[in-house]
């Protein structure tokens, strides 16, 4: 098992490490301009102390070499278009509002996603299952930029049920959460459906149906646990992809979290924010895929044996 960690750990540096240099070289391509839409009114000096200022005087290779160890150390840079301001302060301040709405998203939809993936299994045809999948098609067709809204209109403002806007008290997680999550639902019911219907046709369910087990006993004993490993293999990207995927929410429902940020970072050319949130959020995503590989090696000692990995 050690050896499968050290291998999954040098794999997730690596891919760290190219994502960085890709950044990095994309950047430079950028049309317009790192000093924002005055910079035609800067004098050559002038231009010249804020280009010393940000290491943009230097030769690419000195500026990447210069970036990468920076990087390497924690540190993102300072923001072009907050000049007092590094981009690591500016992610630990709007992040955690970003980080808990995808957590209470994936809550909900890891909760209802299964639970709606094995009532359709075990109901395979019939009115339960015609209901769980109608469900999961409506999640799959309205996106979260056109729910939120529905939501915010009809159960805060019409029936007054949950407040609209800020990010004060736990009520006002509820509405951007259920917008957030319930495409995530669909996927989840949907995938768990399929591998639940699988795993009930395998042999060593059919046996342990003759040796007299009860239903319920199959299900918690059998079934569950080996239809959910589908599951834990793509929680890790859906989990990133609901952090990463809040900007439209937290536009509607007044979240302070990094969506605003990287807006407004592309529309000011704001070199090093960008490339500060992408490979934030970089890293995130590799760092859970990597946790997820660990975990689905503890769930099916099958992964890691067939990878190479040690018991």
């Amino acid at each position: 098992m050690l050896r499968y960690i050290v291998r999954r750990l040098v794999y997730m540096l690596i891919t760290l490490w190219l994502i960085v240099t890709f950044t990095f070289v994309l950047m430079k391509f950028l049309p317009g301009d790192p000093f924002g839409e005055d910079s035609q009114k800067l004098t050559i000096e002038q231009r010249a102390a804020l280009a010393k200022q940000y290491g943009l005087d230097k030769p690419i290779w000195e500026q990447y070499l210069q970036y990468v160890g920076n990087v390497a150390k924690g540190d993102l840079g300072v923001s072009f278009q907050f000049p007092t301001r590094k981009v690591t302060d500016i992610i630990k301040q709007a992040f955690p509002a970003s980080l808990e709405l995808g957590l209470w998203a994936l809550l909900i939809a890891v909760v209802f996603g299964l639970l709606l993936g094995i009532v359709a299994a075990l109901n395979h045809n019939k009115g339960a299952d015609i209901a769980a999948m109608f469900t999961a098609v409506l999640g799959v067709s309205i996106p979260s930029f056109v729910l939120g809204p529905l939501l915010s209109y009809f159960i805060g403002n019409k029936l007054g049920w949950l407040p609209v806007g800020m990010w004060t008290s736990w009520e006002h997680r509820i509405l951007p959460s259920i917008a957030l999550s319930f495409g995530t639902i669909a996927i989840l019911a949907r995938l768990m459906r399929t591998s639940m219907l699988d795993v009930l046709n395998q042999d060593y369910v059919k046996t342990a149906k003759a040796k007299g087990l009860s239903q319920s006993a199959i299900v918690r004993r059998h079934t569950i646990r080996n239809a959910i490993l589908p599951v834990v293999t793509v929680l890790g990207p859906i989990f990133v992809n609901l952090i990463t995927g809040t900007l439209v929410i937290e536009q509607i429902f007044v979240v302070p979290g990094l969506g605003k940020h990287f807006v407004q970072s592309i529309y000011s050319n704001d070199y090093t924010m960008i490339m500060g949130l992408t490979i934030f959020y970089s890293f995130i995503l590799v760092t859970v895929l990597f946790i997820t590989d660990i975990i689905y090696g503890f769930v099916d000692p099958r992964i890691r044996l067939a990878k190479g990995g040690s018991r």
